[in-house]
């Protein structure tokens, strides 16, 4: 089992970031998921709510990390509290997907837009079966 909370202080942010590899960016909101059991770091979301939209800059596991279906919660949990703050789309930034095909990314409903990766989450936590396909 694992734990998914947001990093409370400046050194839970660093320490995220530098595990999984990524530079911190100023005034980002971070995502950490840890094992449930003894606390360590298993991967991380890095991302920002502006204006125009949620932007997820990294969504990354620790080095030697393989768990999709974890990496997929930890996505969709980052996505649920951008579509809670009440903005209900979503950009990856191009280092979101570094190192990996995108498959991640497009399960967890981003798609090709104008050259972005976008995911519209009106209706995706609502709680509906029918909701996204």
């Amino acid at each position: 089992m694992f734990k998914i909370s947001p990093a409370s202080n400046e050194s839970e942010r660093r320490t995220a970031a530098d595990a999984c590899g990524v530079p911190l960016i100023d005034g980002s909101f971070i995502y950490r998921m840890t094992d449930a059991e003894d606390g360590h770091l298993l991967g991380m979301s890095q991302f920002e709510i502006t204006a125009s939209g949620g932007v997820l800059y990294h969504l990354r596991e620790i080095p030697d990390g393989h768990d999709f279906e974890a990496m997929f919660i930890l996505g969709r949990a980052t996505m649920n509290f951008v579509d809670l703050c009440g903005t209900h789309t979503m950009r990856a930034a191009s280092a979101a997907s570094d190192g990996s095909d995108g498959s991640l990314l497009r399960a967890l409903g981003f798609k090709e837009f104008d050259g972005s990766l976008i995911a519209d989450l009106t209706g995706m936590f609502d709680g509906h079966c029918g909701g996204h396909k």
